[in-house]
């Protein structure tokens, strides 16, 4: 985890070894209660994933 004053990059790692990173509220993390090494899960809902290189 990165802990800013607003916001939170969360990584989370699945037993495949696959990482998904997620930016959320510092206020929701710590309402979260994460920490390294806790048991979280994601809910992935979007309707577009857009990536792009030059």
């Amino acid at each position: 985890m990165k802990e800013g004053p607003v916001s939170t990059e969360v990584t989370l790692e699945t037993e495949a070894g696959e990482k998904i990173v997620s930016s959320i509220t510092t206020t929701s993390a710590k309402n979260l209660g994460l920490k390294e090494g806790k048991t979280a899960y994601a809910v992935i809902k979007a309707s577009s994933v857009m990536v792009a290189v030059d």
